[in-house]
């Protein structure tokens, strides 16, 4: 049994996290920015400490006397109306997390990252090592680019122990966001047009199991993509509507067309100062795709990932549970 330091604990991987941790016996210490999510630490028995992510003094009190720690703690969002709180958290939270368990004697801090920071170029099937292409799709890969960069400087400025994981997009029971999103409103009727792309997932138990492994197997100052899934948009769709016993068929939109319709749309919406639920970076980051290549966490860290089925199966069934699915699938 460890003492452990969770930022991001009411998250989608956080959540994920703190139950795997508590499963196997460790004492965690968990981050609250509000009274809600304290609450709902508190509710599983969890030591919670209230605090920002950029807040250094709050995040060392936290951390003393953990052996371990991770932040999961990030904001995740396109088409926002003000980015300030997503730059401020992704990258000064970052580094002030990364100062925070130097001083605090922390032995190891394991940071989530992005998969989007590795930057590749289009049509490129990416790992750790690939070259990045110079530019940002989006304002979240600007930041947590930025928050990678600037949280491994002060790992080598404080001589702490870091490793980094960099996840696809999350996909399984919980997630409802993201790529999640599409293909649960694919599925349920209220979603018919895309755009040709490919998109790389990662299972939610297999994330979480990447993030433990990382922390005892992880090599100091590298970082691991986790990514199980890569698959065209269309083989993704017809994958989940076989899994869901449904007869769905996507319509693909041309890319002209696609990001024609995402500038009227942010237009409308900035001119009455309100955040736009499609916007260019958005619609760019989705034609742009993601192939990403997660073998690296499979040789070095002994990760096994979970079939696409599968994810997709235990995505519909929860889904359905949770009453976010209309249909049947008899429908």
């Amino acid at each position: 049994m460890a003492r452990v330091f969770v930022a991001g604990g009411t998250g989608v991987i956080g959540t994920a996290l703190v139950r795997a941790l508590v499963q196997r016996g460790d004492e965690v210490v968990a981050l609250a920015r509000s009274e809600a999510s304290a609450a709902t630490l508190a509710e599983q028995g969890l030591e919670v400490r209230r605090g920002e992510i950029f807040d250094g003094p709050a995040l060392t009190a936290a951390m003393e006397g953990c052996e371990l720690a991770f932040n999961v703690a990030g904001v995740n969002g396109f088409c926002l109306v003000d980015t300030r709180p997503m730059l401020r958290a992704n990258i000064e939270g970052a580094a002030t997390a990364v100062r925070a368990a130097a001083r605090a004697g922390v032995r190891r801090l394991v940071h989530t990252s992005s998969a989007a920071t590795i930057g590749e170029a289009p049509g490129v099937v990416a790992s750790e090592w690939t070259p990045h292409r110079g530019w940002y799709l989006s304002d979240y890969e600007r930041s947590k680019t930025y928050g990678e960069r600037s949280a491994l400087a002060a790992a080598r400025e404080r001589g702490q122990d870091l490793v980094l994981v960099n996840p696809s997009s999350v996909q399984g029971p919980g997630r409802s966001g993201g790529t999640g999103r599409f293909l649960l409103a694919f599925l349920d009727g209220r979603l018919r047009l895309f755009v040709d792309t490919y998109v790389s997932l990662v299972d939610i138990d297999d994330c979480v199991a990447g993030h433990l492994l990382a922390a005892e197997r992880g090599a100091s100052g590298e970082r691991y993509l986790l990514s199980g899934i890569r698959l065209s948009i269309t083989e993704a769709l017809a994958l989940a509507a076989e899994v869901a016993g449904v007869e769905r068929r996507p319509r693909l939109l041309p890319r002209p067309l696609a990001t024609a319709g995402a500038t009227a749309a942010e237009y409308a919406f900035r001119l009455r100062g309100k955040r736009p639920p499609v916007c260019r970076e958005m619609v760019r980051t989705l034609l742009h795709g993601h192939r990403y290549d997660g073998s690296r966490a499979e040789r070095e860290l002994g990760l096994v990932y979970t079939p696409a089925r599968e994810t997709l199966l235990r995505t519909v069934q929860w889904a359905r549970t949770a009453g976010l699915l209309r249909f049947t699938s008899q429908d």
